[in-house]
């Protein structure tokens, strides 16, 4: 054993849940998942969902839950010890993290200004025009950057003051109190929130647009491609987050248990958003006289102008608009966190330097960037670039390489499952094994296949060439060159990873399996 302090570690199981799925439930629960779901077979759409989530997003939340548990350690670390060729594969997942971290902040920043926008309805009746060029002034062109935006910098600080705060109190004291209080606090805003969605004058219509099921659609394998897709993003599996949070459980924590709760609590949060986001949009389209499929959006739109409007034309809309925004604040917030203590518990292990040390450095720091290039006019662009491109070229593409990397070429998975099995009430069988060594594999392989045709048939969202190189495709290389690069910096302390003989010294002690 090393000299190394004793690694922090969760208060309770229950705290670890609270924090993993703090994480998985984020943005994308809220605006995402509805809208997959309508465009790909409504109620129908469910099936292939669930066998997502059985297939890949649990077995995979099992694998990084005990790839962090075993070496107790974060991405970098825990991977070189598992299989040494891995660790640029963690690297990677931390500059990703980095980069998301920048630009999610900021959407939370917009969601808090909302929050007093709904008061007053600020929006007026245009609420397009008002996000895109009263609140965010956003340039004529994209790359172009030409005014800083008080009105964003300012709730943006206050986001990443927050974070660091929370982060700076611990793994105990800080992450896990802050999603004790802040994962009941989102159900209840939301819980109140659906309830008077359904409650509106057309929901029903809504409601029957998003469940109306299209069997057909089964047939589709791009239906199928989406299911996984949502699932995969949708569960924080990727970033490296689940293999950080894990390295903080207890040694006998009950990981197939733990994986079964996150992942089922993730899907019913989105299949509840799903309810709240459609019986809403069909009373916008009652009001509107239009067919809920000319309401229908997601993601920023859904957010920031479909919202909106309906807030405008609702009876006592301002709690609506209050309830709404803040769910989406409250969300945004726990998945943040989860973001950057991967980049923290890195820098932590790498160097050996303290918490506080480590998230006023490099948590700063990645505030500073988050402030200094998305409060300003051009600041929209370079979002939706960078978020595009590190989904599907990052996250993706980096989970595809570290499962093709464990599963295929260091054959650890029969050894991962034994660690797992060794304190899980429920045991694994082939079907984990068959899960991410051929089934999962090869629909992430599909899904780059498929993305990439399609992104070189077309710009996306008409972007600019010249700006997607290097806003888009410029930043997902550059997350990997960074993870490469740091990976070959030689370790000059010893890694704070169990060895193979502390670990099965540590998993035989104490009552029996």
């Amino acid at each position: 054993m090393t000299d190394q302090p004793p690694r922090e570690q969760w208060g309770t199981r229950l705290g670890f849940l609270m924090a993993a799925i703090g994480s998985a439930i984020g943005l994308g629960n809220i605006w995402r998942f509805p809208k997959v779901a309508f465009d790909n077979g409504g109620g129908s759409f469910l099936l292939p969902y669930l066998i997502a989530l059985l297939t890949a997003g649990i077995p995979l939340l099992i694998l990084e839950y005990t790839i962090g548990r075993k070496y107790r350690a974060s991405p970098p670390a825990a991977l070189r010890a598992l299989y040494r060729p891995t660790q640029a594969i963690g690297w990677w997942q931390v500059a990703i993290c980095f980069v998301i971290a920048t630009y999610y902040a900021v959407i939370l920043a917009w969601s808090l200004r909302y929050i007093g926008f709904s008061f007053t309805k600020a929006w007026g009746d245009d609420p397009n025009g008002f996000f895109f060029n009263d609140f965010l002034k956003a340039a004529d062109e994209p790359g172009t950057i030409s005014a800083f935006v008080p009105g964003v910098a300012l709730p943006l600080i206050l986001i990443w003051v927050v974070t660091l705060v929370i982060l700076g109190l611990g793994v105990r004291r800080g992450i896990e109190r802050a999603n004790k209080i802040f994962i009941p606090l989102l159900v209840v805003f939301f819980g109140v929130l659906v309830i008077r969605a359904v409650t509106l004058d057309g929901a029903t219509t809504g409601l029957n647009a998003l469940f109306q099921p299209d069997w057909g659609a089964l047939t589709n394998g791009s239906v199928w491609v989406a299911a996984y897709g949502q699932i995969f993003f949708s569960l924080s599996i990727g970033f490296g987050i689940m293999i950080t949070y894990a390295s903080y459980l207890n040694r006998r924590s009950d990981l197939t248990g733990s994986a079964m709760v996150a992942g089922f609590a993730n899907s019913s949060f989105e299949i509840l958003a799903g309810i709240g986001v459609f019986a809403t949009l069909g009373f916008m389209a009652a009001q509107a006289g239009v067919g809920v499929d000319d309401v229908v959006s997601g993601g920023v739109g859904l957010a920031f102008v479909a919202f909106p409007q309906i807030i405008s034309e609702m009876w006592f809309g301002q709690v609506f608009g209050v309830l709404f925004f803040g769910s989406l604040v409250i969300a945004g917030l726990t998945s943040l966190i989860s973001i950057v203590q991967v980049i923290v518990a890195a820098v932590e292990d790498r160097t050996g330097i303290s918490r506080t040390s480590a998230v006023l450095s490099v948590g700063g720091a990645t505030g500073v960037v988050s402030v200094l290039l998305f409060s300003t006019n051009g600041g929209l662009y370079f979002l939706d670039a960078a978020d595009h491109f590190i989904n599907q070229y990052g996250i993706a593409l980096a989970g595809l390489v570290l499962l093709v990397m464990v599963s295929w070429v260091a054959r650890k998975l029969p050894m991962l499952q034994r660690n797992a099995d060794a304190t899980s009430a429920v045991l694994l069988g082939r079907w984990w094994k068959l899960c991410l060594g051929v089934i999962t594999p090869v629909v992430l392989g599909w899904m780059m296949t498929d993305s990439l045709i399609n992104e070189f048939r077309e710009n996306y969202e008409d972007l600019p060439t010249s700006f997607l190189l290097y806003a888009g495709w410029g930043v997902a290389l550059a997350a990997l060159v960074v993870g490469i690069a740091l990976a070959l910096i030689p370790w000059r302390r010893p890694s704070p990873a169990l060895t193979e003989d502390e670990d099965r010294d540590l998993l035989t002690k104490g009552e029996p399996r």
